[in-house]
């Protein structure tokens, strides 16, 4: 996997620096197919947040990628559009690069490969429920999700579902488990990946109402008496305040489960361990800024600070040897 761990680590960290701080530290049994993945899944993600899109159909576009990745075409689309429309020079390399991801799914062993594809098709599924959900041909303005459990199965379809390939690929890889520990990987994994979506979208409310997207459930909005046009309004964030603290606390939920997968690796898995470390401690922060600040001012978009990132993953990587010093970070 040389090559593959070597693809692109620019365009990676230029994609997603929060996610390329975990590659990076990943063992190199996994490293490559987990950073493969997600760079197939950061191109169809791409695809589906085009909001100006050029004119292109981006559904069309995400159905065609996703067909020349499973392998079930041999033809590549045209991202040429798409790209030039990209505010992210980054974004716009990778979907004018977009085979060469896909060129290197196809030389990986069978098994990692169906892994991925089996993932990214779960994946794509729910950024294509975006598309079609959030879609404004009729002029109305912020489309919501009805319900909590939509919310909770997009979360699962976009990250849940990564966490048990990581848990899959990792088992074939990087340590063995019982049956038992592998539903017990499993089960956490999934609430794993579900707290750090959930976590982005409490985070990236005000971004996603920009491109008419709002991901809080419109049942649980009317209950407080607000509509997603109010979330603009940053003044709105008193009356929003009870609701978004029960998502906090969810998101919480979700990080106490992580924090015990990563209970259940083997101590000696050093690196891994690390790597899963470093998003639940940042995840946490976050989720303690969001109970302190705005979160409806675009103006101060709530995120941790490249310093305090730093100092994290230094802790992190100080305390990993010593079971005291990482269960503390953890706690």
């Amino acid at each position: 996997m040389t090559e593959l761990d070597s693809f692109n680590d620019k365009l990676l960290e230029g994609t997603s620096r929060s996610f390329y701080l975990t590659l990076k530290r990943l063992p190199k049994s996994v490293k490559g197919q987990i950073g493969l993945l997600y760079l197939l899944a950061r191109i169809s993600d791409t695809i589906a947040d085009s909001g100006d899109s050029g004119g292109e159909d981006l559904l069309q576009l995400l159905e065609d990628y996703n067909s020349r990745a499973q392998g079930n075409s041999d033809s590549m689309p045209d991202f040429s559009n798409l790209s030039d429309v990209q505010e992210n020079p980054a974004e716009g390399l990778l979907l004018r690069g977009a085979r060469g991801p896909i060129e290197l799914l196809e030389e990986v062993p069978v098994v990692d490969r169906e892994l991925i594809r089996r993932c990214l098709d779960i994946i794509v599924s729910g950024q294509r429920m975006d598309l079609e959900r959030f879609s404004d041909k009729d002029g109305s303005g912020i489309r919501s999700l009805n319900r909590y459990e939509e919310m909770d199965d997009y979360a699962y379809r976009v990250a849940g579902s990564v966490g048990e390939f990581w848990t899959e690929i990792c088992l074939e890889h990087a340590f063995e488990a019982s049956a038992e520990m592998k539903e017990e990987l499993m089960s956490s994994g999934v609430r794993f990946g579900k707290a750090l979506q959930l976590i982005n979208i409490l985070r990236d409310i005000p971004e996603d109402l920009e491109i008419g997207r709002c991901y809080i459930p419109a049942d649980d909005l009317q209950k407080i008496g607000l509509s997603p046009d109010d979330l603009l309004r940053s003044g709105s964030i008193d009356i929003f305040r009870p609701l978004l603290d029960q998502y906090i606390a969810k998101a919480e939920g979700h990080l106490d489960e992580a924090v015990r997968y990563i209970g259940l690796l083997p101590h000696n898995q050093y690196r891994l361990r690390g790597a899963c470390m470093i998003p639940v401690i940042i995840g946490r922060r976050t989720l303690a800024l969001l109970k302190t600040q705005n979160v409806l001012d675009r103006n101060n978009r709530v995120k941790v600070s490249r310093k305090e990132i730093k100092e994290i993953i230094r802790k992190v990587i100080v305390g990993l040897p010593f079971r005291k010093m990482s269960n503390s970070l953890l706690a």
